[in-house]
């Protein structure tokens, strides 16, 4: 059996926690994010979009040929993200590309370009103060009693 007849035999989460390990070195031929966008597009409904996370233009171009359409350059620096994007639009217009990663209100405008359709940055939510609060219901005839502390 060739590697991709494996990989279609096994459950999602079990290839997924064999990809990181032996697979890939068993498996250096084996199209990960093709076998992702197939799978994604037989799980989701028609209307729905199909994003691939990638770490390297191979993986984006890959992702892409998938049918995917969003893509994820992930931890990219803007050195890295420009040209890799570039390459990516001149192959695939269609495809949105997504720049995530050590992406901050300071070094934002780096991460700005033409072929930057997305930029996700997880600092708005990560770095967001708590708030404890809470909902308590009283009957209609119960009033509250205020707690001082």
């Amino acid at each position: 059996m060739d590697a991709e007849g494996l990989a279609l035999l096994l459950p999602p989460v079990t290839l997924a926690a064999l990809v990181d390990s032996w697979l890939r070195e068993d498996c250096p031929g084996l199209n990960y994010a093709a076998l992702a966008v197939r799978a994604a597009r037989q799980a989701a409904d028609f209307a729905l979009k199909v994003e691939v996370e990638c770490s390297s233009l191979q993986e984006a171009v890959q992702a892409a040929e998938a049918g995917a359409d969003l893509v994820l350059l992930d931890n990219f620096k803007p050195e890295e993200l420009h040209p890799t994007a570039t390459v990516l639009k001149a192959q695939f217009p269609s495809v949105a590309v997504e720049a995530s990663g050590g992406i901050t209100l300071d070094n934002l405008p780096q991460f700005c370009g033409p072929h930057i359709d997305v930029i996700s940055m997880g600092m708005l939510t990560q770095a967001a103060p708590a708030l404890d609060f809470s909902l308590k219901l009283f009957a209609k005839e119960v009033a509250p009693v205020p707690k001082i502390h």
